[in-house]
């Protein structure tokens, strides 16, 4: 297994273009930081979202992994790359000829995404246990690490987002094409849960369970939007509806395992990809 990373791992570093990406995303990741000094207005009124308790426990975990998973394009576009680039300069073949085999060549991809997510989570999880400690009013060890699974969460949907981007680079062969086709896909996606929400016969219940099964919209639930949370945002919804809307906001573990699923799906479908061309 280290080898298989070593190699892939080589790749990266011997890319210049590659090393600025990654290299930018982690410390994108480590300042996330400065949105504790965000401030907006709403209705007239200054809001901060420190002021607003998102970065207190245990809101901050849902909030911080919300806010970093829009970052994951850009290692998107490194993993896209480096796999294209394996039919664009031949070293995929060159690999298989030195004696890799293909199970191994798509394993030390697995391997490169799992990392990547891995150092994200825990660089995430440093950050905001900081933040945490800095604004929040209790550090109890209960309320700490309530809703830190929202990190298992972030950790799942990078690693199943990374697998489809390598199934997509495998698929097209291009660049430029598979990050083409992501867009087109999500814009595909979003159409079709919208159709089937609203044309369903069997209602809106069914019709979001049948959403949920989506594999960029199961990613995308995976975390919902934690601004429905904030302080600010239930004075707005009574002051406009009468009522607040209860609403949970704990990790669900059955789109967790939706997400595995695509993962899975996404990683065999690269191997039989690769296993079926004549390279």
């Amino acid at each position: 297994m280290m080898r298989l990373l070593k190699i892939e791992l080589r790749k990266i570093l011997n890319n210049r273009a590659a090393k600025i990406l990654v290299s930018s995303y982690f410390i994108l990741l480590a300042l996330i930081t400065l949105v504790s000094l965000v401030k907006f207005s709403i209705l007239g009124q200054e809001i901060s979202l420190a002021e607003e308790g998102m970065f207190e426990f245990p809101l901050i975990w849902h909030f911080n992994t919300y806010i970093a998973a829009s970052l994951k394009i850009l290692l998107a576009v490194v993993i896209i790359s480096m796999m294209t680039n394996e039919y664009t300069y031949g070293t995929l073949k060159q690999n298989l000829i030195d004696g890799l085999s293909k199970e191994e060549f798509i394993t030390s991809k697995v391997l490169a995404i799992t990392l990547f997510a891995l150092i994200s989570t825990i660089i995430l999880g440093l950050v905001s246990l900081a933040l945490g400690i800095k604004y929040s009013t209790s550090t109890e060890i209960g309320l700490v690490f309530t809703d830190v699974d929202y990190l298992l969460a972030y950790f799942v949907k990078l690693v199943a987002f990374f697998s489809f981007c390598l199934f997509l680079a495998i698929l097209v062969k291009k660049s430029a094409f598979s990050l083409a086709f992501l867009f087109l896909w999500n814009i595909a996606e979003t159409i079709f849960i919208t159709i089937v929400n609203v044309m369903s016969p069997f209602g809106s219940r069914i019709a979001d369970y049948f959403s949920m099964l989506m594999p960029l919209e199961s990613m995308s639930r995976l975390i919902p939007n934690p601004i429905f949370r904030l302080s600010i945002s239930r004075k707005v919804e009574t002051l406009m509806t009468g009522q607040e809307s209860i609403s949970q906001f704990s990790v669900n573990y059955v789109q967790v395992c939706i997400v595995v699923v695509w993962t899975a799906i996404f990683i065999a479908a690269s191997y039989a990809l690769l296993k079926k061309r004549d390279l």
